[in-house]
């Protein structure tokens, strides 16, 4: 159900270098170890044991990454989760906090503190405890999206 897509593939070697990249400029620590090459870098976030995704930067945003970690939890396979409104990861009630969560990572630049409820493909409900977001941008420093990484939730 979970195809794997390409370790070798462009988009995932550099998007792999953009979340690295902007995780170690706003929290000073690294997703994974700092010497590892760009391939099996894109590899190692993708099998990594922490859930890891981001979306783009468009006024509604859509999923551009999400790893295998991220697929089995949200119950969605990269080709479906991948070009989804990110919203959709919030029950309807919830999105407003969501927007509101979304804005303060974009005026600190990163937050790690984030704790809520999300819901998977099937409706089940998990809540978040201690997540890191934070905001991506390009070599000219313009904005690309925001990420999010967890290791900590429960099923509700």
């Amino acid at each position: 159900m979970y195809a794997e897509p390409s370790p070798q593939n462009h988009f995932l070697v550099e998007h792999a270098n953009l979340l690295r990249r902007g995780y170690r400029h706003w929290t000073g620590r690294d997703l994974i170890a700092p010497a590892i090459d760009p391939t099996a870098a894109a590899a190692a976030l993708y099998h990594a044991p922490f859930i890891l995704l981001s979306h783009d930067a468009a006024a509604d945003p859509l999923f551009n990454y999400v790893n295998l970690a991220a697929q089995r939890l949200f119950e969605r396979p990269w080709a479906e989760f991948v070009g989804l409104p990110s919203r959709y990861s919030a029950e309807p009630l919830a999105r407003e906090e969501r927007q509101r969560l979304l804005a303060r990572v974009a005026a600190h630049g990163y937050i790690d503190d984030y704790s809520g409820v999300r819901i998977t493909r099937s409706g089940r409900r998990f809540y978040i405890r201690a997540a890191t977001l934070w905001n991506l941008f390009g070599d000219d420093a313009a904005p690309l999206g925001q990420a999010a990484c967890f290791a900590d939730w429960v099923g509700l």
